[in-house]
């Protein structure tokens, strides 16, 4: 598998998985199952990512590896988290002001 480096938290692999891997990798022995749905989906055109857009609307990312990659994923999620607790913050305080309280 890799030897640890002291952040074994960072990386997981569900080789027995039904769809791994569910994105096209060429080294499927760095593939990070960790984050299997991106937390970052919520952030649209902010996320850093590969996606598009689907002619409903629908973000596909299917072509997005970046959360997946092990020595790069863990730490952009990471990075990207502050300004997603900053989103769901502000949105609570823009309804916590129109709620008068």
């Amino acid at each position: 598998m890799f030897e640890s480096d002291g952040f074994n938290y960072k990386f997981v692999q569900n080789s027995k998985c039904e769809y791994f891997p569910c994105h096209d990798i060429k080294d499927k022995e760095k593939f990070n199952c960790l984050f299997c749905y991106c937390p970052l989906y919520m952030m649209g055109e902010e996320c850093g990512g590969n996606f598009k857009y689907t002619e409903h609307g629908i973000k596909d990312c299917s072509k997005c590896v970046l959360p997946h990659i092990k020595d790069v994923g863990y730490d952009h999620v990471q990075e990207k988290m502050m300004t997603v607790i900053d989103m769901v913050k502000d949105e609570y305080l823009i309804k916590k002001v129109k709620n008068g309280g």
